[in-house]
């Protein structure tokens, strides 16, 4: 608050107003320090549901941005084109799941990373930070890796694809954890228990297994384990013996860098499943298990559903 300066008894005007200036002065350097210090600046919607961050140029801001949340968002979808630029609900695709990821308390700066204009015109309309990246990126991974470099001071980033539009603020906040409380983790990613044969037979629903320390074993559309015998049981037992990859990441910065630049590995070839070249490099993904997974979008079923879903709540 500015001080509350008065000119009183037999202060001279002049007096007064060096006493102003003063206080205004110091009120300048106060709101610079709390701003710098903050990083991200929160502005409350209409409906109080959530609050986006806006980062700024300034160089000493984005060194401050140490826990980045990074949206890579494209155009080119095979099974539902333009899909993040669906309006339906009168938001698009891309804003919902903007919106969602402010709602994450870790993250010091959300970025979009894309390299489409119109998708970038959009995100700058709902109040979004854009980062244009390449057209040449062959994954959202390296899109990812290519936006961070305009992040000097970010350390750990979080990956979240732009059609989860339902995207769980708690497990974004868990991802940015377990690599806080694991240093010697480079990378960590999400799973949910598996409670349908379908869901365990589709190859589309990716499955993990990991060890007793939570450390990824492998990646597969395949069911993993495979029964020898199979019994109903086993999809009811806890802890749960299958598990669905959900596809959230969080890396460290190092990490995130050195991806691009390794070949394509034989495994990731097989499964078209990028996290399996981590594995065949030797590295680990630490995994965390969460009770329910968020749906992406996908098809235009997908889209009708979350369609349904948001009109009806």
């Amino acid at each position: 608050m500015l001080a509350d300066v008065r000119c009183e008894g037999h202060a001279s005007r002049a007096s007064y107003r060096a006493r102003r200036s003063h206080a205004i002065l110091m009120r300048g350097v106060a709101g610079s320090a709390f701003t710098l210090a903050i990083g991200v600046r929160y502005a409350s919607a209409r409906e109080g549901a959530f609050a986006w961050r806006k980062g700024f140029s300034v160089p000493d801001m984005l060194n401050a941005h140490r826990r980045a949340l990074v949206i890579p968002a494209r155009r080119r979808s095979t099974r539902l084109p333009d899909k993040m630029l669906l309006r339906q609900t009168g938001k698009t695709v891309l804003q919902h799941t903007f919106e969602a990821a402010c709602q994450a308390t870790r993250a010091d700066v959300v970025l979009i990373a894309t390299d489409d204009a119109e998708i970038a015109a959009e995100a700058r309309r709902f109040g979004g930070r854009v980062a244009m990246t390449s057209v040449d990126c062959p994954s959202g991974t390296d899109r990812v890796a290519e936006a961070v470099r305009s992040l000097p001071g970010a350390e750990i980033i979080v990956n979240l694809q732009g059609d989860e539009p339902e995207a769980d603020p708690a497990a974004i906040d868990r991802l940015f954890d377990l690599l806080e409380q694991h240093p010697a983790a480079a990378m960590a990613t999400l799973a949910t228990p598996i409670r349908s044969r379908a869901a365990l037979d589709d190859p589309a629903c990716v499955k993990v297994t990991f060890d007793d320390a939570g450390r990824a074993l492998y990646f597969s559309r395949s069911p993993i384990p495979h029964p020898r015998e199979w019994d109903d049981r086993l999809l009811w037992s806890t802890p749960a013996v299958f598990h669905q990859h959900l596809g959230m990441y969080a890396y460290r910065r190092a990490l995130l860098m050195q991806m691009p630049q390794w070949s394509v590995g034989r495994l990731e070839q097989v499964e078209k499943l990028e996290q399996l070249r981590v594995l065949e490099n030797g590295g680990a993904i630490l995994v965390a298990v969460v009770e329910q997974a968020a749906r992406g979008i996908d098809t235009p079923e997908d889209y009708a559903a979350f369609v349904a879903r948001r009109r009806a709540a």
